[in-house]
């Protein structure tokens, strides 16, 4: 028989009664801020440079193919999923938003340090959404690695019940598998984002979890 206690989490009106709680979230939103105004400087800026273009055996396989519809309609609905299960859990929404913010910034390094340019038959993305946080160009230069598929992954890696991590890990393969499709990414890309997701969403929960944000009470039986 199991004898352990069944946990409620705290709602959102009982976690913004907490100090520490509110000091991450005011942070982080602060820090989100400063990310998503970043990315058009960013990626303007780094759309200029010249890069290395990869011999990838994998996309030589594959014929490009335009499909903005099927990542547009993914992407964007499982957003929308997450959003609807952080209303029932604070603490799904702080560590995604730590994990995104630590994926922007590994991101903005690693595409400093790996300049390259797109593959061979690039298809560009039409994402109006997504686009409209990279300025007025479209971006093709953005990679190593995938921003795409590391956002889907973290997703997985985020949600708690096992239904919603089914979804998710289906999305991320998903998105994973039609990025290249589209040319719009290496091989390589897509393979180091679940590497640096895992990473960035372990730093995220030690950010969350570094001390109790409040006392979660047991369920009276």
């Amino acid at each position: 028989m199991d004898l352990s206690p069944t946990y409620k989490e705290p709602s959102w009106t009982e976690s913004l009664k907490d100090d520490a709680f509110k000091i991450r979230l005011y942070v982080g939103i602060i820090l989100l801020g400063v990310v998503l105004v970043s990315f058009p400087f960013f990626f303007q800026h780094i759309e200029l440079r010249d890069g290395e273009v990869l011999n990838d055996w994998v996309l030589d396989q594959l014929q490009p193919r335009d499909v903005s519809i099927p990542i547009f309609t993914i992407i964007w609905s499982i957003t929308i999923f997450f959003l609807v299960r952080s209303v029932q859990s604070p603490t799904l929404f702080l560590t995604f938003m730590y994990g995104f913010i630590l994926l922007s910034a590994s991101r903005f390094i690693t595409i400093s340090l790996v300049p390259l340019d797109p593959p061979h038959n690039l298809i560009p993305l039409i994402d109006p959404i997504s686009n409209s946080f990279y300025g007025k160009s479209f971006i093709t230069k953005d990679l190593f690695y995938s921003g795409h598929t590391s956002a889907q992954c973290l997703f997985f890696l985020c949600f708690r019940r096992k239904l919603d991590k089914l979804i998710a890990l289906f999305c991320t393969i998903a998105i994973g598998f039609l990025v290249l499709v589209q040319h719009v990414h290496y091989t390589i890309d897509v393979i180091a984002a679940p590497v640096f997701t895992i990473i960035c969403f372990y730093i995220a929960k030690k950010i969350v979890n570094s001390k109790p944000i409040s006392i979660i009470e047991p369920i009276e039986r």
